[in-house]
């Protein structure tokens, strides 16, 4: 594990607060408008998780979730972003069947809607699940934003680096392990076949 790192991977505020919690240790991603190749793909496995606000859509989320989030004015951004937490992104699994993301309901934040909606965006392309064993940072760290951290993209560069001493694990050896598990055989029954990694 590196002692500091400028990796961040830009996810909904709700969600990072989810992952923090230990609600979820999934993500579903087909990429941001600007990615590289104009299409999904892992910069790096282990990133700090940036929080975002400006396109959290409340109607895509369960309802314990909608909940919580305030809807900001587009191009909104916080002067300072709450940084609390780093994972590793330890499995990335490729569906293209819509039957295998509605069963794995329980396992995320979003609801039916959300599913179906990256489902018809890039029909051809398939929504990549994301398994994060997230971390919580020994201390919360507050950086100012910038520019360059703005726009449609999933990875960014800090400016600063952040230390990684002391980061806990938020789920345990063998709850993280059960999960991913599951998650797994849940797929596999729906697809007829081992879920393809990345």
């Amino acid at each position: 594990m590196p002692l500091t790192t400028t990796k961040a991977l830009k996810e909904w505020a709700v969600t990072v607060d989810a992952l923090e919690q230990g609600k979820t240790i999934m993500l579903l991603r087909k990429g941001g408008i600007r990615e590289q190749g104009n299409r999904f793909q892992v910069s790096d496995n282990e990133v700090l998780l940036y929080p975002t606000y400006e396109h959290q859509q409340p109607n895509l989320l369960k309802p314990e979730y909608a909940i919580q989030v305030t809807p900001v004015i587009s191009g909104w951004h916080p002067e300072t972003v709450r940084i609390g937490s780093w994972a590793k992104i330890t499995d990335i699994l490729r569906v293209s069947e819509p039957k295998a993301v509605d069963a794995l309901l329980p396992y995320h934040i979003w609801n039916e809607e959300f599913a179906s909606t990256r489902f018809k965006w890039k029909p051809r392309e398939p929504l990549y699940i994301l398994l994060l064993r997230t971390y919580k940072l020994s201390s919360v760290e507050l950086i100012p934003y910038r520019s360059e951290y703005g726009g449609c993209r999933s990875w960014i560069d800090l400016v600063e680096p952040i230390s990684l001493e002391g980061v806990v694990p938020v789920l345990n050896d063998t709850d993280y392990a059960q999960q991913t598990a599951q998650i797994y055989q849940i797929i596999d029954q729906k697809t007829g076949s081992q879920a393809p990694p990345f």
